[in-house]
């Protein structure tokens, strides 16, 4: 009456559906089920989780401006028409491009190029950059640290509109001038030539302005409260000449600055394009304003260098410079006051703010062309095809 050993075995020993044989009978023991691997349960992780919606937080934000930038632009390209390069049009557009890459970006770092001036005049005033912000803060506030900032963003944006602008139109009109196959063998001697013109005339638009900024950094308290206050001032005291008194070593330290700028961009962008394995076409229009920035950072390094003992001169001329002294003579004076080290006060922080400053302007700059239809800077000549 009672089941057999074997069947109660059989009934409760652990099961697997292809542990038995479809051949074996029910009533017979079954063999010993092998070992059964089971996978764990996936363990939840809070920081997984988080990362996971942080990055799909990202991603939608990024497609949003994205699907935003893009209609803007459309938009922008609707009313302004088709851009064909080197006509008036296009050139409008460079220049105002390179208004909005100058003026933002220099007006960005004020406060960088506040501490710069001061210790190229005083090296011992402040030790470091904290400590600078620290000691202005607490005696001129918040708007302290930005002194300045007015004729930096009027002195820059117009010598930005007229450095990227001219560089266009000059860059072109050179080309024409020797013949398409000089050009592409002397391209870099192009750059150079057209960045160089180009930056003769930004340099008159922007030193009225930086003979202002330069007294508002270096004097403290501020010499003056407002950019157009303080031209009206310098002019009402030393004419218009006072406004230019800085324009030798002005040009002595931006026009090589902006030959490097230029020069340098065109050549490093080209050898990034050389080195991935597709054409500058290929890449979407993020790609390549990622490219411009990371020439444009390197590209500032080599400026800041090469520039920086006139930048020195150009604020301790505007700063020291006595009246009526003539150029020479009070280069001559300042020199033997500070010496060849002297000219290197501040290079660290200026190597960081150029570099920042270059690539921006280079990022932002493109993405503008890029805003209005129009093709990115730098690159090959002629695209060849990559395999």
């Amino acid at each position: 009456m009672l089941p057999s050993q074997g069947t109660i075995a059989g009934v409760f020993a652990p099961q697997h559906p292809l542990s038995r044989s479809k051949a074996q009978p029910q009533s017979e023991a079954p063999a010993a089920p092998a070992s059964i691997k089971r996978n764990p349960f996936p363990a939840w992780s809070a920081i997984d989780d988080v990362k996971h919606k942080v990055e799909t937080k990202v991603e939608a934000i990024g497609n949003e401006a994205s699907r935003e930038f893009n209609q803007a632009s459309k938009a922008a390209q609707s009313k302004t028409g088709h851009i064909e390069p080197w006509t008036p049009k296009y050139y409008a557009a460079c220049t105002f491009g390179g208004l909005l890459a100058c003026g933002l970006t220099h007006t960005a770092v004020t406060p960088l190029d506040l501490v710069k001036c001061r210790r190229q005049v005083d090296p011992n005033l402040y030790k470091g950059n904290v400590e600078a912000w620290s000691k202005i803060h607490r005696a001129e506030g918040l708007r302290g640290i930005f002194t300045g900032w007015g004729p930096t963003f009027f002195g820059y944006s117009a010598q930005g509109a007229f450095k990227y602008g001219g560089y266009e139109y000059f860059k072109k009109f050179y080309s024409d001038l020797v013949g398409e196959e000089r050009a592409a063998r002397w391209k870099t001697s192009l750059y150079l030539t057209a960045s160089a013109s180009a930056e003769f005339i930004a340099d008159v638009a922007l030193c009225p302005f930086e003979a202002v900024k330069v007294r508002m950094q270096t004097t403290i308290p501020p010499a003056y409260t407002g950019t157009f206050s303080g031209i009206s001032d310098i002019t009402s005291k030393e004419g218009w000449a006072g406004l230019y008194k800085g324009l030798y070593p002005l040009w002595g330290r931006q026009i090589p600055y902006t030959m490097m700028k230029f020069a340098s961009f065109e050549t490093i962008v080209e050898q990034i394009y050389k080195t991935l394995p597709k054409s500058k076409h290929e890449y979407s229009k993020g790609a390549q304003t990622a490219v411009a920035f990371s020439g444009g950072y390197l590209a500032g390094i080599l400026c800041a260098v090469v520039s920086h003992p006139a930048d020195v001169m150009v604020s301790k001329l505007n700063a020291n410079r006595l009246p009526g002294e003539a150029f020479g003579a009070a280069m001559g004076r300042i020199y033997k006051e500070i010496g060849f080290s002297g000219l290197w006060n501040g290079l660290p922080v200026r190597i960081v703010m150029i570099g920042t400053l270059t690539g921006l302007q280079w990022m932002i700059y493109d993405s503008f062309k890029i805003f209005m239809g129009l093709p990115t800077t730098g690159g090959p000549a002629k695209e060849q095809q990559k395999t």
